[in-house]
């Protein structure tokens, strides 16, 4: 990771790994470094030289559905080995990032200016081997001690708005709102009577004397004291037009930056196996030009016809045409879960790969009739790709990997070619819902106070939004296998080794009015993105007699949370934002790295009996 100012300056100052440049600290995200904070750069300044081209056919598609038709290729961010020096090529290599907030503030003297202020107020202090001590002093501080500078640090405040757009605090103007500056502003900003708020801070003007509280800037007089949004995009270096109000937000609010991704896993299909043999007797069938031509092919290279003989002649052919550049992959390019839930509920037809294997477990007796299947994923490899961004709102809940009517910011300047991705290798259990069940038990609660309530809840946080308040809710389906998932998870956290954190889920669920038929079902993955994946501690879990005490105490511990009644009672009121109902931190919410929906779409009342509500379980008699 470098800090670039076009200048000034260009150097290294701190490192991420290169997963975080997908999922936390992505294009247009406010990196928190020890001593400054920095924005990174779009991709129209990143360096490919050191980026890894990745496979994933499913997922690319998918891609271009939000970022365009343009997109060629899924890359990984760029990265080189670590040696022991400093100097080495390694340290060149990284992502440009820029400095953001350019407002800083003195430690000692509390004064407050841009670094690229007219004077120079502020010095940048760099250190090419500890890049930890990088940092900007004030040399022109009045309290300075001896020949030490004191410290800068960035202005704990910038505004953003839900359009994607970030820009520093207007500290001129909001120090001024009264009247304009009788002469050059001066600006220090200090705290106010005992700080105990993150806005208990003060603006004033040294130079007419005017100050301002900065609670002004949040709350219900914000439409008064803060300006309209100027467009800017501090990651593209660009300025546009934007019609939106600004809002105030502390540095390093969680709610700065939302990744807006798809991701896949890597199905083998028997088409997959022929472009692999396509690949490696490219020159045989470079003069191939019709059906005829590639049976003379065939009849002329054994080594080819035996490659090839156990799959079907027209899906050889169909599979040369689109090695040839005449016509892509069949199929719904949005549509990741459909073939990933075919090939789950038939192992026994799935293509086994270095990268994919799965093996059929036994339903535990004591969940026959309402489990269908069980599947031990023994390989997977998940391919993640970063399509955009979000400010302030995030795209979760409704769909992964769509903002669903949400401003997703731009990657580049120019529609990018390409876009970041990370892939990751692991394990994981996939169980399938018994389908007449779930059909039976959805005409029970379709018409539930709670079901109705989350739906209603949906609509009106839409409607917040100024989102279309039609969309279809959730539905009951979804909260009974969301929930499901998130109890396993929680439960595999206390016995399994892993935390929370490192399970992740992928929910499969639609009902009867799917044109591709319902989906029921959740698989549970752990990865790395090491070569090798993980050690097997999870596929293990999902024997028929582990997964049953497994399944059994995480349907016993939903019947009561440590916040009932509280928990147990809770349906979504009219003036409330949650889209959960019976859900809280002590029973079913996951850290974010595991959910998919951002912890909505919740309600154990769906799952097991809790207090006041026991007849809507799904599993009535654990």
């Amino acid at each position: 990771m470098s800090t670039t100012d076009r200048r000034r300056f260009t150097e290294r100052v701190g490192s991420v790994r290169p997963s975080q440049l997908v999922y936390t600290f992505g294009v247009g995200a406010v990196v928190d470094l020890p001593n400054f904070s920095v924005v990174v750069g779009g991709l129209d300044t990143w360096e490919r030289e050191s980026t890894v081209s990745l496979r994933e056919d499913r997922l690319l598609e998918a891609a271009r559905v939000l970022v365009g038709q343009q997109l060629r290729e899924l890359r990984t961010p760029p990265w080189m080995e670590q040696t022991s020096s400093p100097f080495d090529e390694w340290a060149r290599v990284g992502v440009p990032v820029y400095p953001f907030p350019r407002w800083l503030r003195c430690t000692e003297c509390s004064r407050l200016a841009p670094y690229t202020g007219p004077h120079g107020t502020f010095t940048l202090k760099n250190d090419a081997v500890r890049v930890d001590q990088i940092r900007f002093v004030h040399d022109g501080c009045p309290r300075k001690r001896g020949r030490r500078s004191p410290p800068a640090i960035p202005a704990r405040f910038h505004v953003a708005c839900p359009k994607g757009h970030l820009d520093e605090f207007p500290w001129i103007e909001f120090a001024h709102l009264a009247r304009a500056c009788s002469g050059n502003p001066v600006l220090e900003l200090y705290e106010a009577r005992d700080g105990t708020r993150s806005t208990d801070m003060l603006v004033q003007c040294t130079t007419c004397g005017q100050k301002q509280h900065l609670s002004q800037a949040f709350g219900e007089r914000a439409e008064q004291t803060m300006p309209r949004c100027r467009g800017r995009d501090p990651h593209l270096r660009a300025r546009g037009t934007c019609d939106q109000q600004v809002r105030a937000m502390l540095l390093g609010a969680s709610n700065t930056w939302f990744p807006v991704t798809c991701s896949a896993l890597t199905i083998p299909t028997a088409h997959d196996e022929i472009v692999k043999v396509l690949n490696a007797h490219a020159e045989a069938l470079e003069e191939v030009k019709t059906p005829d031509d590639l049976q003379s092919a065939l009849r002329f290279n054994p080594t080819l016809r035996r490659r090839l003989e156990r799959f079907d002649p027209g899906r050889i052919w169909a599979a040369v045409v689109e090695h040839k550049g005449t016509r892509g992959p069949a199929g719904d390019p949005g549509d990741l879960l459909r073939p990933e839930w075919e090939t789950f509920i038939e192992p026994a037809k799935a293509i086994e790969s270095e990268d994919f294997r799965l093996r059929e477990s036994p339903v535990p007796e004591m969940f026959a009739g309402r489990l269908a299947r069980v599947v031990v994923a023994e390989r997977l490899r998940e391919v993640t790709a970063l399509c955009g961004f979000t400010r302030i709102e995030s795209p979760e809940g409704v769909a992964p990997g769509a903002a669903d009517g949400i401003a997703i910011a731009a990657l580049a300047n120019r529609p990018p070619t390409w876009v970041p991705a990370s892939e990751s290798r692991g394990e994981g259990i996939f169980i399938q819902l018994d389908e007449d069940a779930v059909a039976t038990w959805e005409e029970r609660v379709a018409e539930s106070e709670r079901v109705i309530a989350l739906e209603l809840s949906l609509r009106r946080w839409r409607t917040r939004r100024r989102l279309d308040p039609g969309v279809v809710g959730p539905g009951a389906r979804l909260v009974l296998v969301h929930s499901l998932a998130h109890a396993l998870i929680q439960q595999v956290a206390l016995e399994s080794g892993y935390s929370a954190a490192a399970v992740r889920e992928r929910v499969y669920a639609r009902d009867e009015q799917a044109s591709a038929g319902p989906m029921a079902g959740f698989l549970l993955y752990t990865s790395a993105p090491d070569s090798e994946g993980t050690l097997g501690g999870l596929m293990r879990l999902g024997e028929a007699d582990e997964l049953e005490r497994l399944l059994a105490r995480a349907l016993e511990r939903l019947k009561l949370c440590s916040s009932d009644p509280l928990c147990a009672t809770h349906v979504p009121g009219v003036q409330e934002e949650s889209l959960h109902a019976a859900a809280c931190h002590s029973c079913l919410f996951l850290p974010e790295t595991s959910c998919e929906r951002g912890n909505r779409f919740l309600d154990r009342a769906l799952v097991v009996p809790v207090l006041g509500e026991t007849a809507l379980a799904f599993f009535p008699d654990v």
